[in-house]
């Protein structure tokens, strides 16, 4: 009985295969004929430009990820030499082991997948070749249906008479879903095993390839004991094919896999920058090539210093609060003087509650923080120096029909007094008198040269702070007067590389002299007083740094705005509905000693730095 029955199984078998083979024949015999009645297939050599969609990558300026940019694809395209040879193995074992033998399809490989998944009573291989499953999924549609059977055949045909085996495996591993958003080896791999595709074990890569057939369903994420199954599986066929051996298999298998975590749609570590970064990526290349170009961006930020302005921002905001100010909002902005690279900003205090990103997009007045502007413009004439006098005393100008005759922030009047002492001080006469003799379209000049391009009015009273501007134009035009006069264009990226590594952008600095030095020097000794001893002594560091504070006439705004050699930070308090912050309330007294709070973890470990003297450059004539 028993003989019989294993008689009549060879006979099944038999029949089976014979039938299956013949009616393969047939089916590869018609293809020629077929062919032409698809026409209209797609031309396959396309492939040969094919840039399939990538993910991009925004880095912070030592190259740690900052966030990643993808419509409904996250990949990243990598070379075939940069797979491990094990997950090849376990893709071509699992999925077409027979890829470097046929021609794109394999008339027998239907049979011997059937035979295969009877013989193990599950399926552990499909019956499409890798060629064909590669056209499917780029040219075709998921239907099931003889027609598009035959078309995906005559496609992995023309595929292969086209492309070599190495180069259609390339293109394989780097378009197949592998669950959770992820397409392709590299960043299925980063997320399944927080590892380059490189660097992936026999044991993970068994673990992968068993993925192919039903991503989400087998994933280790949803499912790790059915993704062990699956792996045993994978293992199993390797070892049957001769391409592991079982003390290889047996040691895949008690191996521990570690776990990534999914990468699609990831939250940004840092989401005012990305999300500046990503716009202004947008305007430049458009918004499809950013989230399929598979672009590398390396911005200018620091993310050590970017969490240090997060913190700065959480904490100074809850200080301005236990002390009854009634701000809801703060912005800080830090620039390399050296480069005009943005290293940290922070728009906002709370990303999760408010996306509006004040470092750029809020236009706000800055009040006295804008004198500077003015005094510089002074100082450029070669007119006016640090100790020439100055009279603060009542004066009034025509506005139109009316005239407008400035106030000092506590109504009083000093009389004569130095440039010094008015800046330090900050008294508004004595700026309104400066800005009037060098002329205010003489100030609009100096502010866009130091790269300010919103808009300003020539109103008399712009020496005051009569102009709506950005936290991050602040911080720009201040850090040219912190390098001495020398001016880049501000940035937040530094390059942008295709996935190849061809540079789409290159903002190296080009520093420019823009400004006077000795203009420049005799300012920054001036400013520098601000800090030591006039409003901005809230400030002061144990190293030379200058700046100024800013308070608006109707308190809507509070700043402080100042630098050392090596980096200058502008911060903004307000609200954002305009309402004031509170009576009395000043840049000096609220905002610089958040401003101190920042620049003393910042630059811990940053080599102390003056500015050099105004008397090491000619006066201007």
């Amino acid at each position: 009985m028993f003989q019989f029955v294993q008689t009549v199984g060879k006979v099944t078998a038999g029949t089976i295969l014979g039938i299956t083979m013949l009616t393969s024949s047939v089916i590869a015999g018609g293809l020629v004929g077929l062919a032409i009645s698809f026409r209209n297939l797609p031309d396959v050599r396309v492939l040969r430009n094919y840039i399939p969609a990538e993910t991009t990558y925004i880095y912070d300026i030592n190259g740690t990820l900052l966030d990643s940019i993808h419509d409904e694809v996250n990949r990243e395209v990598v070379d075939l030499n940069e797979i491990s040879p094990d997950l090849k193995r376990a893709v071509l074992a699992i999925e077409d082991s027979y890829f470097f033998s046929h021609h794109g399809i394999n008339p027998t490989s239907v049979a011997r997948a059937f035979l295969t998944n009877l013989e193990e009573g599950q399926t552990v291989e499909g019956g499409s070749t890798l060629t064909m499953q590669l056209v499917k999924n780029l040219f075709l549609t998921p239907e099931r249906s003889l027609s598009r059977k035959v078309a995906e055949a005559v496609l992995a045909l023309r595929l292969e008479q086209i492309f070599n085996k190495d180069q259609i495996l390339e293109m394989y591993l780097n378009q197949v879903y592998w669950g959770h958003n992820t397409y392709g080896v590299q960043t299925a791999a980063e997320s399944y095993f927080n590892k380059p595709a490189s660097e992936l074990t026999l044991a993970e890569s068994a673990m992968m390839a068993g993925l192919i057939q039903a991503p989400e369903s087998f994933s280790p994420f949803i499912d790790y004991q059915t993704a062990k199954q699956r792996q045993a599986i994978v293992l199993d066929r390797m070892l049957k094919l001769g391409w592991i051996t079982q003390q290889e298999a047996l040691e895949a298998r008690r191996q521990p896999i570690r776990l990534g975590s999914v990468t699609s749609f990831r939250a940004s570590s840092a989401p005012y920058v990305t999300e500046a970064v990503v716009q202004e990526l947008n305007d430049r290349f458009g918004q499809d090539a950013v989230a399929k170009g598979g672009m590398r961006v390396q911005t200018t930020i620091d993310l050590k210093l970017q969490r240090i302005a997060e913190d700065t921002v959480r904490r100074g905001y809850r200080a301005i609060r236990r002390r009854g100010l009634g701000a809801d909002q703060m912005a800080l902005v830090a620039v390399d003087p050296r480069t005009h690279f943005v290293k940290a900003m922070v728009g906002g205090v709370d990303y999760n509650q408010s996306q509006y990103n004040r470092a750029i997009q809020a236009l706000r007045q800055p009040g006295s923080a804008f004198k500077p502007f003015v005094y510089y413009a002074a100082f450029a004439t070669g007119r006016y120096a640090p100790e020439t006098s100055i009279d603060d005393s009542p004066v009034s100008y025509p506005d139109g029909y009316e005239t407008y005759s400035p106030q000092n922030y506590d109504g009083s009047f000093s009389g004569p007094m130095s440039i010094r002492a008015a800046l330090e001080q900050s008294r508004n006469i004595p700026a309104v008198k400066l800005g009037q003799a060098v002329g205010i379209n003489r100030v609009i000049e100096i502010c866009r040269t130091l790269g300010i391009n919103s808009p300003i009015e020539p109103v008399t009273s712009l020496p005051l702070g009569a102009v709506d501007l950005t936290p991050l134009e602040m911080a720009g035009a201040y850090a040219t007067f912190a390098s001495g006069g020398w001016h880049s264009d501000t940035t937040m990226i530094v390059h942008v590389t295709d996935s190849r590594g061809q540079v789409l952008l290159d903002n190296t600095p080009r520093p420019q002299l823009v400004l006077d030095p000795w203009a420049v020097a005799a300012l920054n000794d001036v400013l520098k007083g601000v800090i030591t001893r006039g409003t901005g002594t809230a400030a002061r560091l144990s190293r030379p740094a200058a700046g100024k504070t800013g308070t608006t006439s109707s308190e809507r705004d509070i700043w402080f705005v100042g630098y050392v050699p090596q980096l200058a930070v502008a911060v903004w308090v307000g609200n954002d509905d305009y309402t004031p912050v509170g009576i009395g309330a000043t840049g000096g007294g609220y905002v610089a000693p958040v401003w101190r709070d920042f620049m003393v973890r910042a630059l811990q470990g940053v080599p102390v730095e003056d500015f050099p003297p105004p008397s090491r450059f000619p006066r201007p004539n």
